[in-house]
């Protein structure tokens, strides 16, 4: 089953996110971690981040491996693919990734993805 409009939620205009820096949404009820990364796209992540158990992703440090963008845990430095939730250092591990849509300068976010 696809995703309708209505499954998308306005959380920010895209201007007001910070390229390579994370910012902090409550979505569908979710801790969600938004990110922007220099090529104009925004990722939403689970805000959760899995070996501290704390709401804490947003505030990680953005960068890439190789074609691979990521966001690492700002208390243990695991790294997360943008793209996917996965864990780039941990393949066992991968936190939740939400559908994101930018329409008319508006980020909206939709449910969770399931890779």
């Amino acid at each position: 089953m696809s995703a309708t409009d209505q499954d998308f939620l306005p959380v920010c205009r895209v201007e007001d996110l910070e390229v390579e820096r994370g910012a902090t949404a409550l979505v569908h009820g979710q801790a969600i971690a938004l990110f922007r990364t220099p090529d104009g796209r925004v990722h939403a992540l689970s805000n959760h981040d899995p070996y501290s158990h704390t709401t804490s992703l947003a505030r990680g440090i953005v960068g890439r491996r190789g074609d691979v963008p990521f966001v690492a845990s700002p208390r243990h430095g695991h790294a997360f693919d943008l793209r996917t939730g996965r864990c780039l250092d941990d393949a066992g591990v991968a936190v939740a990734v939400y559908e994101v849509r930018v329409r008319g300068g508006m980020v909206t976010v939709g449910p969770r993805r399931h890779l």
